[in-house]
C-alpha cells in the first residue's frame, strides 16, 4: 500500500496496551494516569438544551471558553476568550502544535524524561527531539542554556506543575529562569497543565507563561483529571499570533469539539461546587499518596529512590540496580500487577534503563500494599538473573 512517509515512524502507544492487558479485575495497575473511579462526579443530563445536538463553532462553546479565559486569567495569564480553543482533549492541542511546527528533522526541545503520549506524537510527525534534564527544582538551567546556545528548537515543551511522569512541580525562580531563557532564545512555549489542580502541599506554582515578555505561547489544560475523562474536553490558549493558524488546523482536523460534554463541563468549571470537588479530590488523593509512600518505603526501600509528589498521579522510581524495565511487564502481569516502565518517557529509551512510574490514584489502599510487594519481588528476581 502507499502509505504515506510518516506511517513508518507510527508507534503502539504502550500505555494504552498495559491498560488493555490490565482489564481483568484481578489486575492491580499502577500503570495509567487514571483518576480513582470513586471519586467521578455524577453528572445529570435532564437540563441539556436539545441544540448542543446540533453541529457547534470550532472555537467552542462561548460560555465555556469564557470560563476558561477567567480561570486562566486568576492564574495570571493574561488572554481573553477569544485565544481559547476547546480541543478532544489536551492531546490533541498537542497534535494541533505539533502540525504547526514540526517537519522532518524539526528541533523540539523537551524535559528528560517527558509526557509519552507527546514525545509519541512529536516523533510521528518527525522531530529531532532535545532533551534536558530535570532536576528536584525544574529543568536544569544550565542544561538549558546550553541546549539553546547550540541548536534552534521551534518550541519547548513543559509540564512544569507535577510533571509527568516524575512528579517535578518547578520552583518559582526555576520558572523565572525557564521564561527568561525562552524570551532570550525567541523559543515558542508550550506549557502542559493537566495536573495543576491536584496540589496536595501548597506552594505557588505560577504558570511560566504568564512570565514571558516577548516570546509566543500555548498554555493547555483538560478536565480529564478533575471531572470525567470521558467528556474528552481540553483547551488551549494562544498568544495571539498563534491562534489564528490553531484554529485552522483544528478546522481541518474534526470541526467542532463535542458539544455535549463542553455543556457538562460548563456546569463545573468556575462554579463553587466544581472548587468544594477540586477540595475533595486533594484530601481523597492526597490520603492515597501517603499510603502509597508508606507501602514504597516497606517493599521498595532497599531497591529504589524516589521523591515524595507534591500533587498529580505518579510517583517516579530509580532502581538502585538499573535494568530495563519493560522486560518487567510480563512477569508482573503474570502476577496480575500492570506498572508503566519508565524507558518509553525518553527520546533516548536504551540510555534511560531502571526507572518505573506508578500510579497512586487508581488502586484502592487496601489492595496496595500487596501489589508492590508482588512488583518488588518481580524486580529482586529480574536483578538475580
Amino acid at each position: 500500500m502507499a502509505f504515506s512517509e510518516r506511517v513508518t515512524r507510527l508507534k503502539s502507544s504502550l500505555i494504552r496496551e498495559i491498560l488493555a492487558a490490565a482489564q481483568r479485575p484481578e489486575v492491580m495497575s499502577f500503570a495509567g494516569g487514571l483518576p480513582a473511579q470513586e471519586m467521578l462526579p455524577r453528572v445529570e443530563w435532564d437540563a441539556l438544551p436539545v441544540n448542543l445536538g446540533q453541529y457547534g463553532t470550532s472555537e467552542g462553546e462561548p460560555e465555556l471558553r469564557e470560563a476558561i479565559a477567567a480561570q486562566a486569567r486568576a492564574l495570571g495569564v493574561e488572554c481573553d476568550a477569544s485565544q481559547v480553543l476547546v480541543t478532544a482533549g489536551s492531546q490533541q492541542a498537542l497534535d494541533l502544535a505539533a502540525k504547526l511546527y514540526i517537519d522532518q528533522d524539526t528541533q523540539v526541545l523537551l524535559e528528560g524524561p517527558s509526557y509519552l503520549a507527546a514525545l509519541q506524537s512529536f516523533q510521528f510527525f518527525g522531530a529531532d527531539c532535545l532533551t534536558v534534564p530535570l532536576t528536584a527544582e525544574g529543568m536544569d538551567i544550565e542544561a538549558l542554556r546550553q541546549c539553546l546556545e547550540t541548536n534552534k528548537p521551534a518550541f519547548a515543551y513543559l509540564i512544569p506543575t507535577f510533571q509527568n511522569p516524575s512528579g517535578v512541580r518547578y520552583t518559582e525562580a526555576c520558572r523565572d529562569q525557564v521564561a527568561a531563557l525562552m524570551d532570550e532564545f525567541s523559543v515558542t512555549l508550550i506549557e502542559d497543565e493537566p495536573y495543576r489542580e491536584l496540589i496536595f502541599d501548597d506552594a505557588p506554582a505560577t504558570p511560566i507563561v504568564s512570565r514571558l515578555k516577548r516570546t509566543s505561547w500555548i498554555y493547555t489544560g483538560t478536565v480529564s483529571k478533575t471531572l470525567l475523562p470521558g467528556l474528552r474536553v481540553g483547551y488551549l490558549i494562544a498568544s495571539l499570533d498563534l491562534y489564528p493558524y490553531l484554529l485552522r488546523l483544528k478546522q481541518a482536523a474534526d470541526l467542532h469539539t463535542n458539544r455535549i460534554g463542553q455543556w457538562q463541563a460548563l456546569q463545573w468549571v468556575g462554579t463553587p461546587r466544581y472548587q468544594a470537588h477540586i477540595q475533595e479530590l486533594r484530601n481523597f488523593y492526597r490520603a492515597r499518596r501517603d499510603a502509597f509512600q508508606a507501602a514504597l518505603v516497606r517493599h521498595f526501600g532497599e531497591l529504589a529512590d524516589w521523591n515524595q509528589p507534591q500533587g498529580g498521579l505518579f510517583f517516579w522510581l530509580t532502581l538502585r540496580q538499573p535494568i530495563d524495565t519493560r522486560l518487567l511487564l510480563e512477569p508482573a502481569l503474570a502476577q496480575d500487577v500492570a506498572f508503566m516502565p519508565g524507558e518509553p518517557f525518553f527520546s533516548d529509551p536504551e540510555g534511560n534503563l531502571g526507572r518505573l512510574r506508578l500510579n497512586f490514584s487508581h488502586v484502592a489502599p487496601e489492595r496496595v500494599d500487596e501489589g508492590l510487594s508482588r512488583l518488588a519481588s518481580v524486580i529482586k528476581a529480574a536483578q538475580a538473573l
